[in-house]
């Protein structure tokens, strides 16, 4: 199973402060930070009448399906590498290596490995199978999966979205960017992106997605040099993951060929996967907002926010969490917050296990300077 791009959009309090709170007095929200990939900085049109938002999810759903290699129903052979140097914030930094094998007749294998980890998964029949080593997948894996099988949400999730519209350039090239949120949102027309959009960059010419951005700080760029075509779809041969303007990930697509035939064997699950019962599934994201302070707001006030990525666990635990503004004076305090929620009160019960990434918003209020 692959993982779900849609978000589902939560807002919490963070101690008494709620919307509600606000009245008449809600502060300004400080512009999001300046980052190279940041595309949208210039005005904004809303996508408000049934043709424009016909045309804005056409062009959404054909970049989806240039990424959908199993819907050819042809086997393919697809390995990829890719590095992670976080730091230190997330899990298994250093160079991995995945290899997945499809077989429209006989299922889905894949595999992961880096010097201190590896995973065997199979889909086959409708039942997911696994020898996971721990109770989930590690970030920056499905950070991977995701990256190259389903970067863009459903059109399907989108049909009651606010959706805006914003063109820029990169590397010369002339993109479309719509930017996402949530049903209900007004469309704002001013200037540069909400904390709350989700920011897709497409390349209208070739259809290629070029950038794509859940939250303000974490930017995929994807670079179709020499990229490698099957049946109809193409993937791109580079993508790289930034976070708070650093270089996190870069993954390479090193091979993508036909199979003819294959070994029946590699999709027969081990009697110790069988035991353990159905694997982890990789599911959409959640955004969450939460406000922190007290009011009442003076007059003047400042919202700046931070945003804190992490990984929920099926057990509802927050794990790999870390701040996609690190250098924000707020940053620690925002990841703190964002520990303090309690995840499992979210968690389904009675489905199969599910793991998921989260953006925590934590939007602090800077009161104005008294003269």
């Amino acid at each position: 199973m692959q993982m779900v791009s849609g978000v589902v959009w939560r807002v919490l309090a963070a101690g008494a402060v709620s919307l509600a709170a606000f009245g008449q007095t809600v502060p300004r929200t400080a512009p999001i930070p300046k980052d190279p990939l940041e595309m949208v900085t210039g005005q904004v049109k809303p996508v408000d009448t049934p043709s424009r938002r016909a045309a804005a999810l056409q062009l959404l759903e054909g970049v989806r399906a240039g990424y959908g290699l199993r819907s050819s129903g042809q086997g393919y052979d697809l390995k990829v590498s890719f590095r992670v140097n976080s730091g230190g914030v997330t899990e298994y930094d250093g160079a991995w290596k995945m290899h997945e094998v499809f077989d429209p007749q006989q299922g889905l294998r894949w595999t992961a490995k880096t010097a201190n980890y590896s995973i065997v998964r199979i889909s086959v029949n409708g039942m997911l199978y696994g020898d996971d080593p721990g109770s989930y997948v590690p970030l920056r894996l499905q950070e991977a999966r995701a990256a190259l099988f389903d970067p863009l949400p459903s059109t399907e999730s989108l049909t009651r979205a606010s959706m805006r519209k914003s063109s820029a350039t990169l590397n010369g090239a002339r993109l479309t960017c719509l930017l996402i949120s949530a049903p209900g949102k007004v469309s704002d027309p001013a200037a540069g992106r909400r904390w709350d959009e989700t920011e897709e960059c497409i390349d209208p010419q070739t259809g290629m997605l070029r950038t794509h951005s859940q939250v303000p700080g974490r930017y995929y760029s994807y670079d179709y040099s020499n990229a490698l075509k099957f049946a109809g779809h193409l993937l791109p041969r580079k993508v790289t993951v930034t976070e708070g303007g650093k270089t996190i990930t870069e993954i390479s697509v090193d091979s993508l060929t036909e199979l003819p035939s294959t070994d029946a064997s590699l999709f027969v699950p081990t009697e110790e996967m069988k035991a353990k019962g159905r694997a982890v599934a990789m599911t959409g994201a959640q955004k969450i907002a939460r406000f922190v302070g007290r009011t009442p707001f003076p007059p003047g006030s400042t919202i700046h926010a931070v945003c804190v990525f992490g990984v929920v666990t099926p057990a509802g635990q927050l794990e790999e969490a870390h701040s996609l503004q690190p250098a924000d004076p707020n940053s620690g305090a925002a990841l703190e917050d964002a520990k303090k929620i309690d995840f499992s009160r979210a968690t389904p019960l009675g489905v199969h296990p599910q793991q998921h990434f989260v953006f925590v918003i934590e939007k602090f209020l800077d009161a104005p300077s008294v003269h």
